[in-house]
């Protein structure tokens, strides 16, 4: 009974963090509103009503990106960690080394490098030049460092399983691709499930440093509805924490399921 208590109030966090932060936005802006009362400015509160789709839209690239480097992070981390596993030395050793380089590099560096690496545009054979937008070069930013991490998963989850299982196999006359693919892969899944999501979730939170780079994510868009609206200092609790809000509400369940796959694969679930 308590366990069952429990998950009900840990998947009820979100809807109850949600809700104080919009009753300390009303408070806040309820109070901006008793100032401007006189004045004839738009209160924070129809500031922030006004803009919110914009910001909501801002969301959705946040979302988008997130959504697309993860995907690209996780095909080339795979590669890059059964290169890492290779028994060649010239396949293994310029894997890790890469691994290593961007696993241990800021996230914002990289950020700046693949700004200014990767051109503006592209010329295809026929002439046709085609623009690559910011938010694309931000995404592939935001995919290296977690395919470095991905590629360090894979490695850790092979090298995780008992050698007894490699010689079993070997003693049934398995080949190594044969041996990963049907006996080692399928229980490394579940290994790499919750490590997986975790990055996902640590890859949405890093989505808005793309506004450092210019691109109208839910940040930029949330610094741009407030010049609009006149950058007044009472814009920045609501507007910020309405942005908090919204991230919160999105990746919270994501953590809480994250920890439910450790706790019942660890159980042997």
């Amino acid at each position: 009974m308590m366990s069952y208590s429990v998950a009900r109030l840990t998947w009820r966090a979100p809807a109850i963090a949600g809700g104080l932060c919009i009753a300390a936005t009303l408070a806040t802006t309820f109070t901006a509103e008793a100032q401007d009362a006189g004045s004839g400015q738009m209160s924070a509160f129809a500031a922030l009503f006004t803009w919110m789709p914009f910001i909501l839209k801002g969301f959705l690239l946040n979302l988008l990106m997130s959504v697309l480097a993860m995907a690209l992070a996780t095909v080339t981390g795979l590669f890059l960690g059964f290169m890492q596993i290779s028994p060649s030395a010239f396949i293994r050793l310029p894997a890790k080394f890469v691994t290593h380089l961007f696993r241990n590099s800021p996230w914002l560096v990289i950020l700046f490098a693949i700004m200014l690496l990767v051109p503006f545009q592209v010329t295809l054979p026929g002439g046709e030049k085609v623009l690559i937008p910011d938010w694309v070069k931000a995404t592939i930013g935001f995919a290296l460092p977690v395919m470095a991490n991905i590629a360090e998963i894979l490695r850790g989850a092979i090298a995780s399983i008992p050698s007894g299982q490699w010689e079993s196999a070997e003693s049934l006359a398995f080949t190594r691709g044969q041996t990963l693919r049907h006996i080692i892969l399928p229980q490394c899944v579940r290994r790499m499930l919750p490590p997986w999501m975790n990055w996902y979730a640590l890859l949405t939170l890093m989505t808005p440093m793309a506004a450092i780079l210019g691109v109208s994510e839910a940040l930029g868009n949330t610094q741009a509805a407030m010049e609009a609206a006149g950058s007044r200092p009472e814009f920045l609790i609501p507007f910020y924490l309405f942005l908090m809000t919204i991230f919160f509400v999105f990746i919270y369940p994501l953590s809480i399921y994250t920890r439910r796959l450790e706790r019942r694969f660890s159980a042997g679930a």
